[in-house]
């Protein structure tokens, strides 16, 4: 499934760059090749040369004219980053799986069609969409400091907007704290992806309820944080903690880390819901999610994956054909992430969304494993609380089948 994703993902990278007005103008590429074949008697002076360097591991080029021009494709990708961060001392390459196998040992590479970046003494994997401006989006974070400073009432409000991101605060006595540099280390190992932020302001802490060198962690859509235990906190502490505690109850697929998010299932299935945020049905059912994550927030075996359609235009149609189902419309299910078999929600008509306890009745059932994607001979429909049919499977219900056969027979 995550393969047919990258064909779409590739296209979306170059087709999103295109020519415009004065002050519109998207870049294209001029021509220039700023890519690098790492190999290795090159390896060294590329990464002393650059304060990042982003590197894509790939397998050998294929005889296939079809995998030639997706590798085509993705090597445009990374062309046209450099292209557009080549004044950010970031540098690009490649490394080929069988030809510079050694090299790709020596430097920690592992999965094949991957994209890894190493900054100082780290080795970062890119996991979002491959595309260029998502690629520009991510390298641009990792070279922003890892703590982001909250000092006043303004961005103390942007920070508590912040809602469906995972992200971190903690208050210090100042920059030389060592309760504070603790803090930072830890922040460096989860950049980009998890937000760290730190205040030395009274006001702010007080607002914020944190006291003298406490932590606080957020997971998204929830409306109170967690403090992190037995401050003050070492780095291997919080580093523990974020861990523990980095899958959230729902959280959004979002570009820049969906493959992280779809590769961390639950035991081989994801339940996934679309709805659109900006339709007055889709925020309604939003907000049911979210009822129902913050009252099951401490079970560890339920985690909803949001996604918002017009966040993944391209995708909406690979979806709705593989899921069979209409993303114009709020919908929950149960996909296995193998081979994309799913079971949804029979949601009958956008004027009835179900009940936070209809949902939450649907989930205990997923997570009991009463409703699964192997059954596919099993009943499609069973009857809820109030009457109505309360999910469903991609599969033709039996029951029809059976129907249609007596009216033959008539």
């Amino acid at each position: 499934m995550l393969s047919l994703w990258m064909i779409s993902i590739a296209c979306m990278g170059l087709g999103s760059f295109c020519a415009g007005k004065g002050g519109l103008e998207f870049p294209s590429f001029d021509g220039k090749d700023r890519v690098l074949n790492i190999n290795k008697r090159n390896y060294k002076k590329a990464l002393k040369k650059h304060d990042m360097l982003c590197v894509l591991y790939h397998e050998p080029l294929s005889a296939d004219k079809g995998l030639q021009k997706q590798f085509h494709m993705t090597e445009m990708v990374l062309e046209l980053a450099a292209q557009v961060l080549e004044d950010r001392d970031i540098g690009f390459g490649m490394v080929d799986s069988r030809k510079d196998a050694k090299v790709a040992r020596k430097l920690g590479l592992e999965e094949e069609g991957s994209i890894y970046t190493f900054k100082e003494d780290r080795l970062i994997e890119f996991d979002g969409e491959l595309s260029a401006d998502t690629l520009v989006e991510f390298l641009l974070d990792l070279l922003e400091d890892p703590v982001e400073l909250i000092s006043n009432s303004r961005e103390q409000r942007a920070f508590e907007r912040m809602e469906g991101q995972t992200r971190l605060i903690g208050y210090f006595k100042g920059e030389e704290s060592e309760h504070y540099k603790a803090f930072l280390e830890a922040a460096e190992q989860f950049q980009p992806y998890i937000k760290f932020f730190a205040t030395f302001d009274k006001a702010v802490a007080k607002h914020l309820t944190l006291k003298m060198n406490e932590v606080d962690f957020y997971e998204p859509f929830m409306e109170e944080p967690v403090t992190i235990p037995g401050k003050p906190n070492s780095e291997a502490e919080i580093v523990d903690f974020v861990n523990t505690h980095r899958r959230p109850t729902l959280r959004k697929l979002r570009s820049e880390d969906m493959f992280e998010t779809w590769e961390d299932d639950m035991d081989g299935i994801h339940i996934v819901a679309f709805a659109e945020e900006e339709d007055p049905d889709g925020y309604e059912f939003l907000e049911i999610l979210k009822e129902v994550a913050r009252d099951n927030t401490n079970n560890p075996d339920l985690s909803i994956v949001w996604i918002d359609p017009d966040d993944f235009p391209l995708l909406t149609t690979y979806w709705e054909q593989t899921f069979k189902v209409d993303l114009f419309r709020p919908q929950i299910g149960v996909v296995n992430v193998t081979d994309a078999d799913s079971v949804w929600l029979d949601i009958a008509s956008d004027e009835a969304l179900p009940s936070a306890e209809a949902l939450e009745d649907w989930i205990e059932d997923v997570l009991s494993g009463k409703i699964n994607t192997e059954d596919d001979d099993d009943e499609a429909g069973r009857e809820g609380d109030d009457g109505d049919e309360y999910y469903e499977e991609e599969e033709e219900d039996d029951e029809d089948v059976d129907d249609a056969d007596d009216d033959d027979r008539d």
